[in-house]
């Protein structure tokens, strides 16, 4: 299995003949190009032409995020498995006002179904998320008659406010209360974990896109536009709440991350380098973890998870098979 490098250190990755390595106060760390598969930045890394080519070969992605640890961009290869018979068909799919619905309502409602059973899971442990269940099912029942994505959108937003109105009950710790959705600043430290967790998915998502035919530049849910990427912002609603929220609340409630763990800023309040390792590490093993996998009669990794939601779009795209959203089943 191929690995994922996280730099935190200010440096330069340079390219040695056929390997590369990254340069920093610390000194020289070789990455092995044949066991990688992404490379993300948090310190101040320069790069040269000779270095991005090589890893152009080599089809390593690197993602950018800034001191701040906002997501701001990625290397992204030449599209190496790019057909245009799917970049046609995705298109054709965004286009048609029909055919476009159709598939964004499947995210929403993989999305939904995703965090009602994150309610379940707790309700079924004592915590009093009854009323919470109830709304966000009552709305669920509306995702099929939207006509619009706007219509859906607001649905989802609908949704997932009552959904995150149940963090304080599920973690129940002082420290960390929701209050309401705050980003770029977050205004308390759940907010700066969502949106560090959220950035994270979406990158994992991406990652995943390039290893297939799809272009994540066409999403379905999320407006194709002047933005980079939609399509892995669609993928990722489905798993954000069984890879991100879940994950939060393990470190919360087994004090891996603490109060210490955060700084408080100009720019709002942000992950101290100890907590992104503490949060990177713990998301590693959790996208490493594997689960039964129904429709393989096997396990997987929660990471081939997401390809496998990716290769299940394709197939729709292509008129295959209708694609039907993961929904997990603890």
């Amino acid at each position: 299995m191929k690995k994922t490098i996280y730099l935190f250190s200010d440096g330069e990755l340079k390219r040695k003949d056929n390997t590369i390595f990254f340069e920093s106060e610390k000194g020289r760390k070789y990455i092995p190009v044949e066991n990688t598969d992404e490379i993300y930045v948090f310190g101040e890394v320069d790069v040269n032409k000779r270095f991005l080519e090589f890893i152009t070969q080599s089809m390593i992605i690197i993602h950018f995020f800034n001191y701040y640890g906002y997501y701001i961009g990625s290397y992204y290869p030449r599209e190496h498995m790019n057909s245009g018979y799917m970049i046609l068909k995705q298109a054709e799919h965004y286009i048609d006002p029909g055919k476009r619905i159709s598939i964004a309502r499947k995210f929403v409602k993989g999305a939904s179904q995703n965090m009602l059973q994150v309610i379940r899971y707790y309700r079924n442990r004592g915590k009093e998320l009854t009323e919470t269940e109830d709304a966000i099912l009552e709305l669920a029942n509306n995702i099929q008659g939207c006509n619009t994505i706007e219509e859906l959108m607001a649905i989802e937003g609908n949704i997932r406010e009552y959904y995150y109105g149940a963090f304080d009950i599920i973690i129940d710790n002082p420290d960390f209360v929701f209050e309401k959705r705050s980003k770029r600043p977050p205004k308390n430290y759940l907010n700066t974990l969502i949106s560090f967790g959220n950035s994270m998915m979406y990158t994992v998502a991406l990652s995943e896109i390039y290893k297939t035919h799809l272009d994540p530049r066409i999403g379905f849910l999320h407006a194709t536009n002047f933005r980079r990427f939609t399509l892995n912002l669609d993928v990722a609603e489905i798993f954000k709440p069984i890879i991100v929220d879940r994950l939060i609340f393990t470190l919360v409630k087994k004090n891996m991350i603490t109060e210490g763990d955060f700084e408080k800023t100009t720019k709002g309040i942000l992950l101290t380098e100890k907590g992104r390792m503490v949060f990177l590490q713990q998301f590693e093993d959790k996208l490493k973890t594997t689960i039964k996998y129904k429709e393989l009669g096997r396990n997987v990794s929660y990471r081939r998870l997401v390809r496998l939601e990716l290769y299940k779009l394709e197939k729709h795209l292509i008129g295959e098979s209708e694609y039907i959203p993961y929904s997990t089943g603890w």
